[in-house]
């Protein structure tokens, strides 16, 4: 303010200024003491501040960018005066313009009403740009997939999706439909309601993108899990009326059967079983009590173990190697390095003279390679019949369903049936591989029960 102040000073010193201010408050203002304000805080410098040069002087500007399009001293002399030279010596040759409904019939043009010339745009300065006209809804996500199909362009790989486009199966348009046939031409194809094969003539591309076409199904689970038959055939001695050998020969593998659980059961108690050498009698208890309390001084004992603590305990010095001794070392490896050579060297002659042996053990162990071969694809066939290990639970057989020799029946009606259709197919599931071993799941009481007697009942009894 004290620059302002100044001016004001000087302005008023000069001749021929008016104060257009009272004499009284020349007087106070000159005489008086001025009044000191505090300017720390942006409420007090916008009530004591004087702005109304700066006010005028943006309204000025803005008055001319809204008129001319821009301030006036940046403006060239060519866009602000023009020469007046007078009218031009030859007339110019006017181009007619077509008459217009505009025009009346006088010649001379309609002039625009008042109310559109007030609605006109009278401001140079350009509206400003609409920013959302501009902005596209995931712009930064496209521009980001630009980006990098631009920079995959420069390394020259081509995105899967531009290839399946390049290996889709161009459409023949030049190929005109086929024209529909009159029904009562006697020479039309017969067409069978019935069958269920339509051939489908629509783009490759589009039913598979579309979910029509269905997937390629893989050749692996075309495979059955399991070679055996859904439905296995009991031997002929399992029959109501069976012959007398059938019938011995399934007793017989039923038996083997049994046999074999009997010795698994056999091997478990075996190994369950308690040595009776390893029992605790009254003089080892004893023994291990008394343990411990008796001293016995073996002076040999102790002796020998002295001995023993001194020879172990010795440092062994080593002795250095003389140079002579180094020498002999060194030559005695070559020495023997050369043997060796040599003794390969003539054990690769004398293999000429056994070529007729070689040739023998060659033959032999191609025959025994052979032999494995057959025997483990043998039991890689012998595998695929049994059943595999799906679950934590082991597949265990069924119990064969097989009648004793006085258990036959005379006749089918008096046949007594065995074993369940249901169990037998669940079983038969999980031989096939198809279903993994289970059983059934245990049910556990989380109460316990509780008995009452009734009323009732204890009058009865």
């Amino acid at each position: 303010m004290a620059p302002t102040r100044r001016l004001k000073r000087v302005v008023a010193s000069q001749p021929g200024f008016l104060n257009l201010k009272s004499n009284s408050d020349a007087a106070g203002s000159s005489g008086g003491r001025r009044k000191r304000l505090n300017k720390n805080k942006k409420k007090s410098w916008n009530k004591h501040s004087d702005i109304n040069d700066v006010e005028g002087f943006l309204a000025d500007v803005r008055l001319q960018e809204r008129t001319t399009g821009g301030l006036l001293s940046e403006k060239s002399d060519e866009s602000l005066f023009f020469l007046d030279a007078g009218p031009p010596k030859k007339p110019q040759l006017r181009v007619v313009e077509p008459v217009e409904e505009e025009k009346k019939r006088n010649g001379k043009a309609s002039r625009p009403l008042r109310i559109d010339l007030i609605l006109q745009h009278d401001s140079l300065i350009p509206a400003p740009k609409d920013v959302l006209a501009y902005q596209l809804p995931n712009a930064k996500k496209l521009r980001r997939i630009a980006q990098k199909a631009e920079q995959l362009a420069a390394k020259g790989v081509v995105p899967r999706r531009q290839k399946r486009l390049l290996n889709r199966q161009p459409v023949d348009g030049t190929a005109k439909k086929a024209a529909t046939e009159a029904n009562n031409n006697p020479k039309r194809a017969y067409y069978d309601i019935w069958n269920q094969e339509s051939k489908d003539t629509s783009d490759p591309w589009y039913l598979q993108q579309t979910g029509k076409k269905r997937v390629k199904r893989p050749a692996r689970l075309n495979e059955k899990p399991s070679v055996l038959p859904a439905v296995e055939v009991i031997a002929p001695g399992g029959s109501y009326n069976p012959d007398f050998f059938s019938h011995q020969a399934l007793l017989q593998v039923a038996h083997q059967v049994e046999v074999k659980k009997q010795k698994e059961e056999d091997k478990i108690v075996k190994q369950l079983a308690v040595n009776r050498e390893h029992i605790a009698t009254e003089e080892t208890v004893l023994r291990e009590q008394v343990e411990g309390l008796v001293e016995e001084d073996n002076e040999e004992d102790a002796a020998n173990e002295e001995e023993e603590g001194v020879a172990v305990g010795a440092i062994v010095v080593a002795v250095k190697k003389t140079e002579r001794q180094r020498r002999k070392e060194r030559a005695d490896k070559i020495k023997e390095q050369r043997r060796q050579a040599n003794r390969v060297r003539s054990d690769k002659r004398q293999q000429l003279f056994q070529l007729r042996s070689i040739k023998t053990s060659i033959k032999e162990q191609e025959e025994e390679t052979k032999e494995k071969r057959i025997k483990r694809k043998s039991n890689q066939e012998a595998q695929k019949a049994l059943p595999r290990r799906l679950g934590k639970l082991k597949f265990q057989p069924q119990d064969m369903e097989v009648q004793l020799s006085d258990e036959l029946a005379a006749s089918l009606r008096q046949l007594k049936p065995e074993g369940s259709v249901l169990k037998d197919r669940f079983k038969s599931l999980q031989k096939r591989n198809l279903i993994e071993p289970r059983e059934r799941a245990k049910f556990k009481r989380r109460l316990k029960l509780k008995y009452v007697e009734k009323r009732a009942f204890r009058e009865i009894t």
